[in-house]
């Protein structure tokens, strides 16, 4: 591949106006991520070929590789109003999505289904849409066709089990998540969902067992350890737990993860390291998602009772959400502690990611090489 960008480039040395080396030469650099240089060779073909609506097209791929996605726009754009073709609003469907510009990403992709009903990736990408506008009885009607067009898109199946569990449909939302499962059994979202729905259903070993598969396949998530360590303390399991959180420690440092492991010294009774993980917990704010001020009035509890040489009482139960917040509403020495630990009894679901469709079909990534043969005779 190398070669042949040398060779087209020596070519160009001999023969600037050779334009048809050029477009090869262009397709070449932008594939081979050399996407400043492939843009500076679509403009300067542009210059002869105002009217050449592929140049506009190639020209949108070339900045959408370059996360210039307003750039992107105007180029497919461009390249529709001198010919609409499928390809062309499809491409701009995604980068519209990009922006944000639900409406008319919506518009875009409602076009190619015109002429292509049985696009698969465009019914995805409107239940996407849908999606972000809140209009979830749309969003799954679309992700449902995008599953029977492609019934190997995790991506539509995520989306269908998180709309199913945030509808209570629990059923329907495990069956969809066990489908992702069967295509790519390494996707730690929807272990960790399936968590979730089986805490909530109290079927903890069951939770706990997807929670371990979250975090062997995805050892970042850091809502499945805070999740794993309420099961673990529920089920007694303070060991386990401690060697899971210092693991994890060891390679990153982590606000929520010290204060989790701060809560099972806590549970164990062992006073000095649950104030050093408080104070460890401080240390990193920037990924202590728990009210600071509230693990700070903690942590200075903790230390002035160890000045006192008082003993801290290890908790025994690990209370439900509605007994925290009857706690919070009391005036306790502890009310602060009970406000952070019904934080930790939230337990969010992994929502699909805006960028989940990214390993999508990838076609609209690579330049459209076709010969052109009206350039050819200019």
């Amino acid at each position: 591949m190398d070669n042949d960008i040398e060779s087209l480039q020596n070519i160009l040395k001999d023969d600037p106006s050779n334009f048809q080396a050029r477009r090869e030469l262009s397709i070449l650099l932008v594939n081979q991520g050399f996407n400043e240089e492939a843009e500076g060779n679509l403009r300067y073909l542009i210059k002869y070929f105002p009217d050449d609506a592929e140049l506009y097209y190639n020209l949108g791929i070339v900045y959408e590789k370059l996360k210039d996605f307003q750039k992107a726009e105007d180029a497919y754009k461009k390249a529709i109003s001198i010919s609409p073709q499928e390809d062309f609003y499809y491409n701009l469907g995604e980068v519209l999505v990009e922006l944000k510009e639900w409406d008319e990403a919506i518009e875009c992709f409602r076009k190619v289904l015109q002429t292509d009903s049985k696009d698969g990736n465009c019914y995805f990408n409107l239940g996407v849409c849908y999606f972000k506008k809140d209009e979830k009885n749309m969003a799954l009607d679309n992700f449902q066709k995008a599953v029977e067009i492609n019934p190997k898109d995790i991506f539509a199946y995520f989306y269908l089990g998180y709309i199913y569990q945030e509808n209570g449909l629990t059923n329907f939302a495990i069956e969809s998540y066990q489908k992702v499962l069967e295509i790519s059994p390494d996707y730690s979202w929807a272990y960790f969902n399936l968590g979730s729905i089986a805490y909530k259903s109290g079927n903890i070993e069951e939770a706990k067992n997807y929670l371990l598969k979250t975090i062997e396949y995805n050892s970042t998530d850091i809502e499945a350890y805070k999740l794993l360590t309420k099961i673990c303390l529920k089920q007694g399991e303070t060991e386990e737990i401690l060697e899971i959180l210092h693991a994890r420690l060891e390679k990153e440092e982590n606000g929520d993860l010290f204060y989790s492991l701060a809560r099972v010294y806590k549970y164990t009774g062992q006073i000095e390291e649950y104030h050093d993980a408080l104070k460890s917990a401080l240390k990193n704010p920037y990924t202590l998602s728990f009210p600071r001020d509230a693990v700070q009035k903690e942590f200075n509890s903790v230390e002035e009772k160890l000045g006192r040489h008082e003993e801290i009482e290890p908790e025994t139960e690990i209370p439900d959400a509605d007994e925290y917040e009857e706690e919070t509403s009391s005036e306790s020495d502890e009310e602060q502690e009970d406000e952070i630990s019904e934080d930790m009894e939230d337990e969010e679901l992994e929502e699909p990611g805006e960028n989940s469709d990214a390993d999508m079909d990838d076609e609209e990534d690579d330049l459209n090489d076709e010969d052109d043969s009206e350039d050819d005779e200019e």
